[in-house]
């Protein structure tokens, strides 16, 4: 499930198929073995509740988790955009010609942050993020030669400033790699297939509609589940509005 989940749609298609045909295995282990009594059906329909519920838990669990991650992204974002505005501002205090190159820079460094937001592109990604470093690297090395040349305070507060625009753009990148666990995924997964399977093996009646109930519900949710756990190939995805806002703000500058 480590390279499936980073595509929703692929996950709920190999979700509903693993799935639908466990429920099928379970149906011809039924028709293999000998008749089930009514009696014992009572007892597989405790069973099945029970590992339906657990389950459920689970995927509330995984939902939560997901949910708790796509929140942290949006976060990062508008934390990155506060990090680059305010140092724009504070560029002020440099001399006018480092001023202007470091104002210019953030411009287009606010550009390249929007660009990594958007892109879905894994060449072009990597382009992105090449840039990135290069003009993080030219903005620090103004910085530092300000702060060498005229260590004051106002100097100080604008090294400080672009720390933490560079600081900004880590915690994103780590907060993109923080994912669902694959051994959250693969237990999940596991217990599905099983509930699946001691449901058609319960199952009074070899419906396709019954038997396509469940296998179609639980796919639904970890296509949804993926989704959002997904930072670039799903449909919910972070839009930059901050780094958006803030680029439009500095362009009528």
């Amino acid at each position: 499930m480590t390279g499936l989940r980073d595509s929703p749609i692929f996950v709920f298609l190999f979700s509903f198929l693993i799935l639908w045909l466990s429920a099928q295995a379970g149906v011809y282990l039924r028709k293999k073995s000998r008749t089930v009594e009514e009696e014992e059906r009572t007892d597989w329909g405790t069973v099945i509740a029970s590992t339906l519920t657990l389950l459920g838990l689970i995927i509330a669990f995984s939902f939560s988790m997901a949910i708790s991650r796509y929140d942290q992204r949006k976060q990062r974002e508008a934390q990155e955009a506060n990090a680059i505005g305010t140092e724009y501002v504070r560029a002020g205090l440099l001399s006018a010609s480092d001023a202007e190159k470091v104002q210019n820079s953030l411009k287009e460094y606010v550009h390249q942050r929007i660009l990594f937001y958007q892109t879905q592109n894994s060449s072009q990604l990597h382009q992105i993020d090449g840039d990135t470093t290069q003009l993080e690297n030219s903005l620090w090395s103004v910085a530092q030669s300000a702060s060498r040349v005229q260590p004051t305070p106002p100097i100080a507060l604008v090294a400080a400033g672009m720390n933490d625009v560079l600081n900004a753009r880590g915690y994103t990148q780590a907060a993109w790699w923080n994912r669902i666990p694959a051994a959250a995924w693969s237990l999940m997964f596991g217990i599905a297939v099983l509930c699946n399977l001691l449901f058609g093996y319960a199952a009074h009646r070899d419906g396709i509609l019954l038997l396509l109930v469940l296998p179609l519900a639980l796919s639904i949710s970890f296509f949804l589940i993926a989704d959002i756990d997904s930072p670039r190939g799903g449909v919910i995805r972070i839009t930059p509005h901050n780094l958006l806002s803030l680029s439009d703000s500095l362009n009528r500058q």
